[in-house]
């Protein structure tokens, strides 16, 4: 079995949602998911499938990138909307992907970690890891930190973790402010502790 990070989830109050904010919200996490291959090398595999009406389910072929995952999806998910957000439950270890790729008919231990650790959770916790121990602690004060990100952190946020991220100057380039105001967006969010955690995590795990 391939050793994976898997992230189940689902939104927060769907039923107060509209179909079109169901899907324009699933389809702010599938393209997340999809983005992040590019945090390493063309050989790590990310998924994303759909569970249900409001539900969905990514797969990594690396552990060590959990947290950043998750965190991840949330700031992009409030950076497109502020009307919808997202409980994710994710577990390391084991697991199998079948060969048409399908991750609705993958198993392992960490796809039932995660998904019987969603079923678990209270809307009001967006974050948590089946490990325990640091890695749920870690994951818990993330999401402290992330449930108070503004539309305007968020976009920070999700530009500073993308995948082969620009430099501040660039993101301020494209979004059309200034560097201080992207670095005061990232301060704000509590992205310079954020980003000492992910590395010291994806160091411990050997990146």
């Amino acid at each position: 079995m391939t050793q994976f990070c898997v992230l189940t989830g689902d939104l927060v109050a769907s039923s107060d949602l509209t179909s079109t904010d169901v899907d324009a919200a699933l389809t702010s996490i599938e393209t997340a998911a999809n983005a992040m291959s590019g945090w390493r090398t063309p050989d790590l595999i990310s998924q994303f499938a759909r569970r249900g009406g409001d539900a969905w389910q990514v797969a990594l072929s690396d552990p060590a990138y959990a947290l950043r995952a998750a965190l991840f999806i949330q700031a992009c998910l409030r950076r497109d909307t502020d009307r919808t957000t997202t409980r994710i439950a994710l577990a390391t270890g084991p697991g199998t992907l079948p060969a048409s790729g399908d991750l609705n008919a993958a198993h392992g231990p960490a796809f039932v970690a995660s998904g019987r650790l969603l079923d678990t959770l209270s809307r009001q916790t967006l974050l948590a890891h089946a490990s325990g121990g640091a890695q749920h602690a870690a994951t818990r004060l993330a999401d402290h930190i992330a449930s108070g990100w503004t539309q305007a952190q968020a976009r920070a946020i999700a530009a500073a973790l993308a995948p082969n991220a620009p430099n501040r100057a660039d993101i301020a380039k494209s979004f059309g402010i200034s560097r201080q105001a992207v670095n005061q967006a990232l301060w704000s969010a509590g992205y310079p502790a954020i980003a000492d955690a992910l590395t010291a995590l994806e160091t411990e795990a050997g990146k």
